[in-house]
């Protein structure tokens, strides 16, 4: 973090906060967008976490306008835009570039699988139609693809594309992605792997993508502030944090039912209601109890205040 980038920092890949009807939640939406700014965190939304493949098109222009509605001077906001058509993608990222959103971020489409020169025409064809500047999202959880890094930095170059955001747990990945790109100061680096947060940031990543930041944002901007000051050591100490309460709601479940049990815990703080959009579907009620009564043992023994 030795360069100051436009696109950096702690983005929050938000939930999606639905009303029991599969509308958008407008009052969590300014409860949760409240909570980021009191902790200099800045929203993602309808990433993976957001459920994005899930919701109609209504609901995620709903979820544009309330969000920019609530940004702040010194907010910036980024929004997912991934779909498996081509021309639907443009549209809504102009769409989100029109409405006040200030960088979108994609995928790989995920039904077919692509050869490296297909992925790199791809994000190609997407930049040249954009209004805006793009964040390449390497997820191969959901996409079952990996970008390759000489693919990625081949497109670095491209005037619309700023950045890249890496969720694949690798940490051979992660020090070729820091050697390419710490100390260009036109492109960023996003580390979405959250166990390796803390690391990425010492070697220079230029910003965080964590889930759990929508429960405790303030993990995340307390370990920039460590990383800032040289402290290693208290670094580490938050990435610890954070790996706790990631585990609780992550560990034994699908990627889908971590989303539901992420709500859950948001709802004890009174930020959202935990209903998914179909297919997701909720878990039981002696889960949640179970969530919610481990929640708070983990709050006390960390002593961490929302």
């Amino acid at each position: 973090m030795n360069l100051k980038k436009k696109y950096q920092g702690v983005v929050v890949p938000l939930v999606t906060p639905l009303t029991e009807a599969y509308q958008l939640d407008r009052p969590a939406v300014e409860k949760i967008v409240s909570n980021l700014q009191a902790n200099e965190a800045m929203p993602f939304i309808l990433g993976t976490t957001g459920e994005s493949a899930s919701l109609p098109t209504p609901i995620k222009k709903d979820y544009v306008q309330e969000v920019v509605r609530l940004k702040s001077a010194d907010m910036m906001i980024y929004a997912g835009i991934s779909s498996n058509c081509l021309e639907e993608t443009i549209d809504f990222a102009n769409y989100c570039f029109d409405s006040g959103i200030d960088a979108v971020a994609a995928t790989l489409p995920s039904y077919y699988s692509l050869s490296e020169s297909q992925m790199k025409r791809y994000f190609e064809q997407l930049a040249n139609q954009l209004n805006g500047p793009l964040i390449i999202y390497n997820i191969f959880a959901t996409t079952h693809m990996s970008i390759p890094l000489a693919v990625i930095d081949e497109l670095s170059y491209h005037p619309n594309i700023v950045g890249t955001k890496d969720s694949e747990r690798s940490s051979e990945r992660l020090n070729e992605s820091l050697s390419l790109w710490a100390n260009r100061a036109d492109f960023s680096h996003f580390m979405g792997w959250a166990a390796k947060s803390a690391q990425a940031l010492l070697y220079g990543s230029d910003g965080l993508v964590p889930s759990t930041g929508n429960l405790f944002p303030g993990i995340y901007r307390d370990m920039m502030k460590a990383v800032r000051a040289g402290d290693a050591d208290k670094a580490y100490g938050y990435q610890n944090q954070s790996d706790v309460f990631g585990q609780l709601y992550q560990s034994g479940r699908t990627l889908g039912e971590s989303l539901w049990a992420l709500k859950v815990l948001m709802q004890e703080y009174g930020l959202c209601d935990p209903t998914m959009m179909p297919p997701l579907q909720s878990l039981s009620e002696r889960e949640a109890t179970e969530l919610k009564t481990t929640l708070a043992e983990l709050v006390e023994k960390e002593e961490i205040q929302l």
